[in-house]
């Protein structure tokens, strides 16, 4: 890996600014789901969890970006935590009834995570906290990516795009939990692409069963 480092050092801005940019599209990809929720009226059939998650992973990676020292990573989840707010709050205004109570318990229960990981970061040994950072970040990340596994495939394909950005300025960068996440998310995403070639939407239908005759 060091070796690919030093050949791509001279390219880190521009490997830096197309991962912020290919990642701010994603960010957007959001709104194609609150847009199918403004149509239906209501959010039943959705989730609030993956803005939720979103919400809480821009807001830890702020912090990992501190860790780090790359203002481009803060600045891009800076974007991405004001696109899942907006997210979580325009899927509120859709949801109905006692389910609303349900959606607060989430956002509480997001909110605590949160927190929680926050508070232990500024108490963990600085020697130690990177790795274990590292390591909340990545399973939070996994998880993200398998709520995700029923989105259409522009989207997944765009999420490879972003994992592969952000895997090249993790070698750049040397950051051995940059190159982990983005490789779990890379090979989780080609799995879910792979699905489509092997089950493509236009194969063909079995015919319908006849109707049955009527005496």
């Amino acid at each position: 890996m060091e070796s690919i480092a030093v050949a791509l050092q001279p390219y880190k801005d521009t490997v830096g600014l197309t991962a912020a940019i290919v990642t701010v599209v994603q960010f957007f990809s959001g709104v194609l789901a609150l847009n199918a929720i403004r149509r239906q009226g209501n959010t039943r059939g959705f989730s609030a969890l993956p803005f939720l998650g979103g919400t809480v992973f821009c807001l830890l990676n702020i912090q990992f970006g501190q860790m780090l020292r790359d203002d481009g990573m803060i600045r891009v989840n800076f974007i991405g935590l004001a696109l899942n707010l907006l997210y979580v709050c325009g899927f509120y205004l859709y949801t109905e009834g006692p389910a609303k109570t349900a959606v607060w318990g989430q956002i509480g229960l997001a909110g605590a995570l949160t927190a929680g990981v926050l508070s232990y970061v500024q108490y963990e040994d600085p020697q130690l906290v990177e790795f274990r950072f590292g390591l909340i970040l990545t399973g939070l990340l996994w998880t993200l990516k398998k709520s995700t596994e029923g989105l259409p495939f522009p989207i997944i394909f765009l999420g490879a795009v972003v994992s592969f950005a952000w895997l090249l300025y993790g070698i750049i960068l040397r950051s051995n939990f940059l190159v982990v996440q983005n490789l779990m998310a890379l090979a989780l995403s080609a799995v879910q692409l792979s699905l489509f070639i092997i089950f493509p939407s236009g194969a063909a239908k079995p015919p319908p069963t006849p109707a049955k005759k009527r005496n």
